[in-house]
């Protein structure tokens, strides 16, 4: 105990801790169920709408109305391969 921390699976790799995600459209590579499957494993969070609370929107083909409304609040957009980038 005197110094020693132990690394569980709910300590390692949480580095979306904090942050909410949404996603719209199709994606290529990856099924929606994995990619909120991966958010939620590195710790964050995921809604169905949009808000001002929402810190990444993830663009697949096709978008629909989220997309718009994620610009409107400047919301930040990345695409599938960033998004792969960042969950690596």
């Amino acid at each position: 105990r005197a110094g020693v921390k132990i690394l569980t699976p709910e300590r390692v790799g949480k580095k979306l801790t904090g942050r909410t995600f949404v996603l719209t459209g199709t994606l290529e590579t990856i099924t929606r169920e994995e990619a909120k499957e991966k958010i939620r494993l590195l710790g964050g969070e995921i809604s169905e709408t949009v808000s001002k609370k929402t810190n990444y929107i993830i663009v697949g083909k096709k978008p629909g109305s989220k997309y718009e409304r994620a610009k409107e609040l400047g919301v930040k957009t990345i695409n599938e391969k960033e998004f792969l980038h960042l969950i690596k």
